[in-house]
């Protein structure tokens, strides 16, 4: 069952205890603006949250399968070309409350808010790696290094005490074009604590943890890495698997998100007058595939309407369209006009033609990971006695 959610004067709604620090804004704060302001950005931790505070010792280690390793200091990440990539970051548990009322399902009992759209400044990853004699480009090092495991400071009890960590694949990681950065911004300003200061991973169109915040070592391994979190979480399984007989290693580690949308103007339930209605959301899919439409059903699903699309305010956003944010998610809206009880419902098509599953009970999955059914809400109609 979900964990105690409790208001924070911050207004983000936390959940259970304050060590790991879970939180999200409130769903009609979240679609407020296209980039998410940095104080409702969502927050998702495995450990207490460690203090970095002597910036000029602080270091990021280079080891592994490689020829030269190195250490680099903040001044090196500085040096080298900075970039700002906007991006989405999603927790993989997003809507798992609503997942766990088909069967209950292990994890944090987030709403639809935990996720949040980002600028994000920083070196590429692929600039980073040449520092170490690895190409733009490279699948496997000399030393036969296929994947790139990022070590954080923060420690947690899944690890015994060790540090969270995760990995991805080495082509993707010297792709420039897959915008992988080392980041040190945020919407324009220094990290913040909450967020990975003094420098965090940020991989872009990938479940949000596999963005290691606190970084402190890059390590080039043959393997996936071997960690909790990629070996025994985050995985994506039927619904015939239990905690009786599951086996995490016949599972690869999630990767990209799935098409996923939700509304976010209204609550679950609503109770209002007759008349119009304005349906806001967002919808986002992951490894950079564009949203190409939203469809906004007002009678439970039967039939359908297109939403608009945005994601700066006054330019019609078109996906793939180099003007776009690839990595961004998309604001959508559209108006009902509601007379009596009803169920409003939106789902999304990303550019592969992928569309979110109608029904959550198909993909329940006991971990309550990547709820991308379509999203309901209820209105109901009090009709005025006058």
């Amino acid at each position: 069952m979900p964990d105690l959610m409790v208001m924070r004067p911050h207004k983000l709604r936390s959940y259970g205890a304050l060590e790991p620090f879970n939180a999200e804004p409130p769903r009609q704060a979240l679609v407020s603006s296209y980039v998410t302001p940095t104080e409702l950005f969502y927050k998702r931790n495995h450990g207490p949250i460690p203090v970095v505070d002597d910036i000029e010792r602080y270091s990021v280690s280079i080891i592994g399968l490689i020829d030269k390793p190195k250490e680099l200091f903040m001044k090196d990440i500085l040096n080298l070309p900075k970039y700002n990539v906007t991006a989405t970051l999603q927790c993989a548990g997003n809507r798992r409350t609503a997942m766990s009322k088909t069967r209950t399902v292990k994890g944090v009992g987030w709403d639809v808010s935990a996720l949040g759209n980002a600028i994000w400044g920083g070196a590429k990853l692929a600039d980073v790696l040449e520092l170490v004699g690895i190409p733009k480009f490279t699948s496997v090092t000399p030393a036969g290094g296929k994947h790139v495991e990022f070590v954080s400071v923060d420690k947690c009890k899944e690890e015994n005490g060790g540090p969270y960590k995760a990995s991805i694949p080495l082509i993707q990681a010297t792709n420039p074009e897959a915008d992988v950065l080392l980041a040190y911004e945020m919407n324009g300003e220094t990290l913040n604590r909450d967020h990975g200061y003094p420098l965090r991973v940020v991989v872009p169109g990938v479940i949000g943890a596999r963005s290691v915040k606190w970084l402190d070592t890059i390590n080039i391994d043959s393997q996936v890495c071997q960690g909790f979190f990629m070996q025994k979480d985050y995985k994506m399984f039927p619904p015939s698997v239990d905690w009786d007989n599951i086996d995490w290693s016949t599972r690869r580690p999630q990767m990209d998100f799935p098409v996923q949308s939700a509304i976010c103007s209204l609550e679950d339930v609503n109770v209002g007058r007759n008349g119009k209605l304005a349906i806001k959301g967002y919808a986002v899919s992951g490894g950079g595939r564009g949203i190409e439409r939203v469809d906004i059903s007002t009678d439970g699903g039967k039939t359908w309407k297109e939403a608009s699309r945005y994601q700066n305010s006054g330019t019609t956003y078109i996906a793939d369209d180099e003007k776009s944010d690839k990595w961004a998610w998309v604001l959508f809206e559209a108006e009902a006009d509601v007379h009596s009880n009803t169920v409003i419902v939106a789902k999304a098509v990303d550019t592969a033609a992928n569309v979110q599953p109608e029904k959550v009970e198909d993909i329940w999955n006991l971990r309550g990971i990547l709820n991308t059914s379509w999203h309901r809400v209820h209105v109901q109609v009090r009709h005025s006695s006058m």
